[in-house]
């Protein structure tokens, strides 16, 4: 390959629309993961259980990458619980 030869992106594929409580269920295994704890309720607030900024970015990323919707910290903030989330996502992937 030459360098006048353009690169030729890798093909991507949006991750799997999840719905309902597929999602719910996806975002409180995430919220699980990354607090390190054995259950959390859907209305569970992450702060509250023990998370913090730093550990929400992971929230934030594994959101991003399972489920392809990129959340602000804001967005996060404005309703921290696994159903926020799910709420959040939801919204998002219907405006697209």
């Amino acid at each position: 390959m030459s360098l006048d030869t353009p690169a030729v992106p890798p093909a991507t594929t949006a991750p799997p629309a999840l719905s309902g409580p597929e999602l719910l269920d996806s975002l409180t295994a995430v919220f699980r993961r990354v607090l390190e704890l054995a259950e959390v309720p859907a209305d569970g607030n992450f702060f509250l259980l023990g998370g913090d900024s730093l550990v929400a970015t992971r929230v934030l990323s594994a959101v991003a990458r399972t489920h392809g919707v990129e959340l602000t910290f804001d967005e996060f903030l404005a309703d921290p619980t696994p159903a926020g989330l799910a709420a959040r996502v939801t919204a998002v992937a219907a405006a697209r």
